[in-house]
């Protein structure tokens, strides 16, 4: 609107007014289609829907709110994707930047959109870093970031893409339409998706990596950066590697990127330690919700040592690929939610309780736990079945763990 377009809103359900602007609220909105040139769709809106599928069939562009907020910023932009580690890959560049004195600005799928810079663009000279997901890739024509991250891939929201291909597909996204000036920043085992015509920057423990891992050190381009025993933060150390290879590939310092590194504690609701009680670790793992990531998180812990809560709407998954890393790490298990019973089933014969709410886990899990022990909430699926998403499902079980301290 204040370039000068007519803008039509559309929702299946219903909507409250907003000023200056023709709304459309129930049915299918196919009729709607008669009079734009263009459709906006947010993340959450699968490509099935009526009106998106009629859009597509007439040949009206359908892009995402990623698209079109990176076609009117005219700052460089990182933009990361990944099963995961996204969140946490991306706040750590945005550090790295301030650390070196740079302005920047994080947005995307962390938690801002990115078309909420637009009414009031950053400077011209800032950095956006930019997390992306497969929802907001796959509506993507012609995005193309200055850089590129893809920190892992593993099987996910297979209950929307319908096929890993798929998947996979709105992943590499990202890479399609960088230019050669572009950087592409990938593990060593992906090296060959980066197919597009940007360069390749590589971090793992192989020779060709640019940022290597070798004997408990981390190097850019043989010189050595840091030991990994100076660092705070819980995630993957390959998260920490991704932020420090895509900073340094575009000329931030070596001392801007040591800096943030060693201060970094890590971000809400992924791997956040938030109270020791009696001598049990209460922590906050929300921001886990696939199968991968609850299978880093278990991880980080002792064998042995885990009292874990699992469960949410699990979004198709096989959820035996948790029984290995379960037996090893976890002395019991309580899981909740939507497929509760399909993850009991999955994990039938390890120490497994069924329970309805995350408030009954917490209980149940507070009084088997002794000292050294870990309470984790990783719950390996998404949050929708009982709470609004997961920084409401980890800001609920902190404060359930608040009221026993």
């Amino acid at each position: 609107m204040a370039r000068g377009e007519r803008v039509i809103a559309y929702d299946a359900g219903e909507c409250d007014p907003l000023e200056g602007i023709e709304l459309a609220c129930g049915g299918q909105g196919v009729e709607l289609l008669e009079r734009v040139a263009c459709v906006v769709k947010s993340p959450g809106v699968p490509r099935e829907a009526p009106l998106i599928e009629a859009a597509l069939a007439r040949g009206v562009p359908v892009i995402g709110e990623v698209e079109l907020a990176w076609r009117l910023l005219p700052n460089e932009l990182i933009a990361v994707t990944g099963t995961n580690g996204k969140t946490t890959t991306v706040e750590l560049i945005g550090e790295i930047h301030r650390a070196a004195g740079a302005p920047v600005e994080v947005a995307g799928n962390v938690g801002r959109a990115l078309s909420t810079l637009l009414p009031a663009p950053p400077a011209p000279d800032a950095t956006i870093v930019c997390e992306v997901s497969s929802f907001q890739l796959e509506d993507t024509l012609a995005f193309a970031p200055d850089a590129a991250v893809l920190l892992n891939l593993t099987a996910d929201h297979l209950d929307r893409h319908h096929s890993f291909e798929r998947y996979r597909g709105a992943k590499l996204r990202i890479f399609a339409n960088q230019p050669a000036e572009a950087i592409a920043v990938v593990p060593e085992e992906l090296a060959a998706l980066a197919t597009g015509a940007a360069q390749a920057v590589l971090f793992g423990a192989g020779e060709r990596c640019a940022l290597r891992l070798e004997r408990g050190s981390l190097y850019w381009q043989d010189e050595l950066l840091l030991a990994t025993t100076e660092l705070r933060m819980r995630a993957p150390l390959e998260d920490a590697m991704a932020a420090a290879a895509v900073s340094l590939a575009r000329g931030v310092s070596l001392e801007a990127v040591h800096s943030a590194l060693v201060a970094f504690r890590g971000v809400a609701h992924r791997l956040e330690e938030i109270s020791q009680i009696g001598g049990v670790t209460y922590v906050n793992d929300s921001k886990a919700t696939n199968i991968a990531s609850t299978l880093v998180a278990l991880a980080a812990f002792e064998p042995g040592s885990v009292l874990l809560i699992l469960g949410g709407r699990g979004k198709g998954q096989d959820f035996t690929l948790l029984r290995e890393a379960v037996a090893e790490r976890a002395a019991h298990v309580y899981v909740i939610g939507e497929d509760g019973p399909r993850i009991a089933d999955a994990l039938a014969g390890l120490p497994c309780t069924r329970v309805e709410t995350l408030a009954e886990a917490v209980e149940h899990a507070r009084r088997l736990a002794h000292r050294g022990q870990v309470v984790l909430l990783s719950p390996a699926c998404a949050s929708f079945d009982q709470f609004d998403d997961f920084e409401a499902r980890g800001d609920a079980f902190r404060m359930l763990v608040d009221e026993q301290a």
